[in-house]
């Protein structure tokens, strides 16, 4: 076996194709699209890299490539951490420990050049809503748009290397087709009554508008997160626009006390429905599908892509009063059928909890791991998110 790095426009093609390899007799897999994955890696699109590091190595035996492996710093992240740590990502490798061995040791050396001492994995140079996490549980169900699908036996591969568990990723699904709660009805009823409050979904708003509206309940529910830093206009207007293409303004609700944003539930429709047809590449004939299986309805299902209260909010049942505002004017008019919440992690009970009284059940896992390379140095797992 050979470890060969990504430096021609040869070996970026074996690396980018290399899962239609590993999945050839998967279903269940849905791949991602060839045009995002490129952008994690273009310093063009990907600003990380303007102080960042990349490298990207495929592994050969006897002249086919059977896995791959990226490995990256973060200059946001990489110090933030007890130790300087970096990520590794985009992990694909046949079910051979060896193989698995070589391309991580050859991850881990390279970020012990760059001064490293751990590294997190599979993640993403970019943020946690993409590539991010190694499926542990429930390999049946298809996966959603962005995140990260894999063979049952890649956990062993992690773990007999190493890795422990950083934390865990859940995610939660409801269907849209159970009523809400009765005392979800009565929080509902209480603020369409209070002439304070507003309910409303985004038709007829622009994405600047809808920016800002999101990141105000964005920096004032975000305050508890461990290394939170208020998002700034101009990144939640490239946000919004990134998301105009696709979203569909009828899932996208806000509640306003006396005009301003409190709370906020954002969907979008579930783009794995739509892009399992364009097989990874959304080039011009991958475009024409995509236009025409959105228009024709494919996606049945939302993804919350986020959930969010103001801190002074919390606890008041504004999630409730979303969920109820969703079936009045979503469900009922049969516009969808379920809904899948993006991740939240294990560190953040407040938020799990909050997910289970909804109604939704945690019905996949993905994880992220952590390799220290001090091997006598004691394990921590993520710490847990305490309500100030």
């Amino acid at each position: 076996m050979q470890i060969v790095p990504v430096t021609d426009q040869r070996t970026q093609d074996q690396w980018m194709r290399l899962p239609w390899s590993i999945y050839k007799n998967d279903r269940n897999w849905i791949p991602h699209l060839k045009q995002d994955v490129a952008k994690v890696f273009d310093p063009a699109k990907n600003k990380l890299l303007k102080e960042g590091k990349v490298m990207r190595w495929l592994l050969v035996d006897k002249g086919r490539a059977i896995g791959r492996i990226a490995a990256f710093i973060n200059p946001r992240t990489a110090y933030t951490e007890k130790q300087p740590t970096g990520g590794m990502g985009f992990f694909e490798c046949v079910n051979d420990q060896a193989a698995a061995d070589r391309l991580l040791d050859t991850a881990r050396d390279w970020l012990k050049d760059q001064g490293m001492e751990a590294m997190d994995g599979p993640i993403n140079l970019g943020d946690r809503n993409m590539f991010w996490g190694l499926l542990i549980k429930n390999f049946t169900s298809p996966p959603i748009y962005g995140t990260n699908y894999n063979p049952p036996y890649y956990p062993s591969l992690l773990e007999n290397y190493g890795f422990q568990v950083y934390f865990n990723q859940l995610f939660f699904l409801r269907s849209a087709r159970v009523p809400a709660q009765p005392i979800f009805h009565r929080k509902y009823n209480q603020l369409a009554n209070d002439p304070a409050f507003r309910m409303h979904d985004v038709r007829g708003l622009s994405v600047e508008q809808i920016a800002e509206d999101f990141r105000t309940v964005y920096n004032d529910g975000w305050v508890d997160h461990d290394n939170h830093k208020p998002m700034e206009a101009s990144a939640a207007l490239k946000i919004v626009k990134a998301m105009k293409p696709v979203m569909d303004p009828r899932i996208v609700i806000f509640i306003r006390y006396q005009e301003r944003p409190v709370a906020m539930y954002i969907s979008l429709p579930e783009l794995n429905e739509i892009f399992k047809h364009v097989n990874g590449d959304l080039n011009w004939w991958g475009k024409l599908k995509f236009l025409w299986y959105k228009k024709t309805g494919a996606a049945r299902t939302m993804t919350g892509i986020v959930f969010g209260v103001a801190k002074e909010y919390q606890g008041k049942g504004m999630e409730g009063a979303l969920i109820v505002y969703a079936e009045k004017h979503i469900v009922d008019k049969k516009l969808y059928h379920d809904t899948v919440l993006t991740w939240i992690g294990d560190f953040n009970p407040r938020m799990i909890k909050v997910c289970e009284n909804l109604g939704a059940e945690n019905y996949r896992t993905l994880a992220t791991y952590r390799y220290l390379f001090d091997r006598n140095k004691p394990f921590e797992r993520h710490p847990i998110i305490e309500k100030k």
